[in-house]
């Protein structure tokens, strides 16, 4: 069981699941990259680990030089891996990688609205749907019309908890582009688009709290991502 979320993602080098799962996020950020107007593109991601679904995406992508953005992650180890990634990519100029709280609205001003939000790995991490709710009502303060929203969601006990997620985003004005699960059925990964108007971004104000922790993790079945 992993003890620390950076123990958690070494697991993406022997889980099968999380890889398929990784594979089809980068594949959903290839075709935002490509659907998004010609210049500069912003990006931020929330809670970004170590940020290999974005710089595995953009190693190979002919537009990785209009892509510009943050990515923030709170442990402080999978930030520096991050950082040392973005350099090493020759990207430092145009990702900027923070050791941060993701929940904070403060991490993003600068770099909002974006016209790509990933946010992968924490919808299973909160509490309840109402807190799912809350962080999906405040991503327009991230966002501006037409932009993508990236996510995943794990099934366990026979629940398919990506069902509420879709819904939820649907009542948040936002259209579903894509839906996959993977090829054991029990993690889902999707993008929405954004319809309605982006909302001011607040100083200050916690958009959702993540209370999850890395030893939920099952190989047989995920719930935590």
């Amino acid at each position: 069981m992993a003890k620390t979320w950076f123990e958690w993602h070494d697991l993406y080098n022997t889980e099968p699941k999380l890889q398929q799962r990784l594979q089809i996020v980068r594949e959903y950020i290839w075709r935002a990259i490509d659907a998004s107007p010609a210049g500069k593109i912003r990006v931020v991601s929330l809670c970004a680990g170590d940020g290999r679904d974005l710089l595995g995406t953009l190693a190979s992508h002919p537009r990785k030089n209009d892509v510009y953005g943050r990515l923030v992650e709170l442990n402080p180890q999978l930030s520096d891996r991050g950082k040392a990634s973005v350099e090493s990519a020759g990207l430092s100029n145009q990702l900027e990688f923070i050791n941060g709280d993701a929940s904070n609205s403060s991490n993003y001003i600068g770099v909002v609205p974006a016209d790509i939000i990933i946010v992968c790995g924490i919808f299973g991490n909160l509490a309840d749907e109402a807190e799912l709710r809350r962080l999906i009502g405040n991503l327009p303060v991230l966002a501006k019309k037409g932009s993508f929203a990236l996510w995943t969601r794990g099934h366990s006990d026979g629940i398919a908890y990506s069902d509420t997620v879709r819904r939820v985003f649907q009542e948040n004005q936002f259209e579903e582009v894509n839906f996959q699960l993977t090829l054991t059925g029990d993690m889902g990964v999707g993008i929405h688009r954004y319809l309605g108007e982006g909302l001011p971004l607040p100083e200050n104000q916690q958009l959702f709290e993540f209370s999850g922790a890395p030893d939920k993790y099952r190989s047989v079945s995920v719930a935590a991502n």
